[in-house]
């Protein structure tokens, strides 16, 4: 009766134990979430600064009118990428941009969601028809980079790649 006395107790004391061990971390990950949020909001577009367009009209007026004019010099070492994302294709394509200069893509649809990630890169961005997307990426290497779309888009959604080519 002793012994099974004791072990009750020890199996409480155990169980007491994770219950403790729950709580903090808890109390831990509510903080992190705190901190993370106080911290980590310069990569948020401030309300009234989000950049629209008419995905209607999106080939009419505008950037995105005259694709053969998408790269666009902005500064001694700065280029802005208009994009556009249509089922099932990105226009321009390819993109052409020199290595080392900052580039800035622009990218919007006129139909569907699309996604819009560059492999070998951080870049990768949701494409929302009415919003545009802003990225900011700098090619350290010379070579042929493939966008590919990672949200499904329709029927010919595994067709979907584009190009850019980085040069010296």
């Amino acid at each position: 009766m002793v012994d099974e006395h004791k072990a009750h107790k020890a199996i409480l004391a155990y169980e007491k134990g994770w219950l403790a061990f729950s709580l903090v971390m808890l109390v831990v990950f509510i903080a992190l979430i705190a901190y993370t949020l106080a911290t980590h909001t310069a990569g948020v577009i401030p309300a009234g600064q989000l950049e629209r367009v008419d995905p209607t009209k999106v080939q009419d007026k505008g950037p995105w009118a005259d694709l053969a004019q998408a790269v666009v010099q902005t500064g001694p070492n700065q280029y802005t990428v208009y994009v556009l994302a249509l089922a099932y294709s990105y226009q321009p394509n390819p993109i052409e941009v020199p290595k080392g200069a900052e580039i800035i893509f622009k990218v919007t649809s006129r139909d569907v969601i699309h996604g819009f990630h560059v492999e070998g890169t951080n870049i990768n961005v949701e494409v929302l028809p009415g919003e545009v997307s802003t990225v900011r990426y700098t090619f350290k290497k010379a070579g042929e980079y493939r966008i590919i779309c990672n949200q499904y888009c329709g029927i010919g959604h595994q067709n979907m790649f584009g190009k850019v080519v980085v040069k010296e």
